[in-house]
């Protein structure tokens, strides 16, 4: 259940500075959090990209260095789910609600659309904002994965190098032999990531308040193998082969080359990432919207 955070008083800013008019958007953010006389905290990219291109910069704030800790009452991410996926990272365990800010195209976990940043931050100042709890899924690799890398919020993706035959993945779910997928990869997918790489496979939407993860083959070679909806609560045990000698895994698409042979176990982290909503906005309003759920293209014509 949506859980109401009506305090707001020190917020931290993280943005993909890359974005086409994040120094627009980032000016009118920043002036509407010191008209609320709220404390502001500046990731140091984005701090460095204002103050190199003479953008706006609020007359005090902080900043926050890579791999600092640091405690706010919410964290705005200015950019498009890549950059929700990255600031997920960096809050980490802390359990703060973040506020995703659309400057890109589709977007399913970012709540703001660029167009109405002041308007929305008027709204969340004066009547607060709703937290959706999300799963996390983590993947132990030994040696494999570095620090910090090993959370995923959308997916694990065990995936073919290059455009060599494809990998074997032999797969059991809480202890139980299921298959061997022979494909160009699988995915073992959150709630959250069922609107993201598993939609394009092929997998089911799955409500953010399910306890299950979905596991989905990528382009299988046996064309009756279909995506499957496990509780959350299993272990997934995969042991990967690859022609080649190696095969990528992407951890929320941070990939790194593995050899094959490499047993990797999946299991539901032990914390979650709280998604920040407007009052009012819902997950079935965002597929609606995202998805064009009920336009009829005739209309258009």
């Amino acid at each position: 259940m949506a859980e109401n955070y009506p305090h707001i008083q020190k917020v931290a800013v993280f943005g993909s500075v890359h974005k086409q008019g994040f120094a627009k958007a980032s000016t009118e953010l920043l002036k509407c959090l010191e008209k609320h006389q709220v404390s502001i905290l500046l990731d140091v990219r984005m701090e460095q990209f204002l103050r190199s291109n003479h953008a706006y910069l609020p007359a005090a704030y902080q900043v926050v260095q890579k791999g600092d800790s640091f405690a706010v009452d919410l964290a705005l991410s200015l950019g498009g789910d890549g950059t929700f996926l990255k600031t997920a990272k960096r809050v980490g365990s802390a359990g703060i609600p973040i506020l995703g800010i659309n400057l890109g195209n589709l977007g399913f976990l970012v709540d703001v659309k660029g167009d109405e940043i002041s308007a929305a931050i008027d709204e969340i100042m004066a009547e607060g904002f709703n937290v959706e709890e999300r799963s996390l899924l983590e993947v132990k690799a030994p040696d494999v994965l570095p620090d910090g890398d090993t959370i995923a919020l959308n997916e694990v993706a065990v995936l073919k190098q290059d455009t060599s035959s494809m990998i074997k993945v032999h797969t059991s779910l809480n202890g139980q032999y299921l298959c061997t997928y022979r494909a160009d990869g699988l995915l073992i997918s959150t709630p959250t990531g069922s609107t993201a790489y598993a939609l394009s496979v092929g997998a089911s939407i799955v409500m953010p308040q399910s306890s299950s993860f979905v596991v989905s083959p990528v382009a299988p070679h046996s064309l009756n193998l279909r995506p499957v909806i496990v509780p959350d609560h299993w272990q997934i045990d995969l042991d990967v082969e690859s022609r080649n000698n190696h095969f990528l895994i992407a951890v929320d698409g941070r990939s790194v080359v593995c050899k094959s042979g490499l047993h990797l176990v999946l299991k539901k982290a032990d914390y979650s990432v709280k998604v920040a909503k407007r009052n009012g906005h819902t997950y079935f309003q965002t597929l609606r919207e995202k998805l064009m759920w009920g336009a009829d293209a005739r209309l258009d014509v």
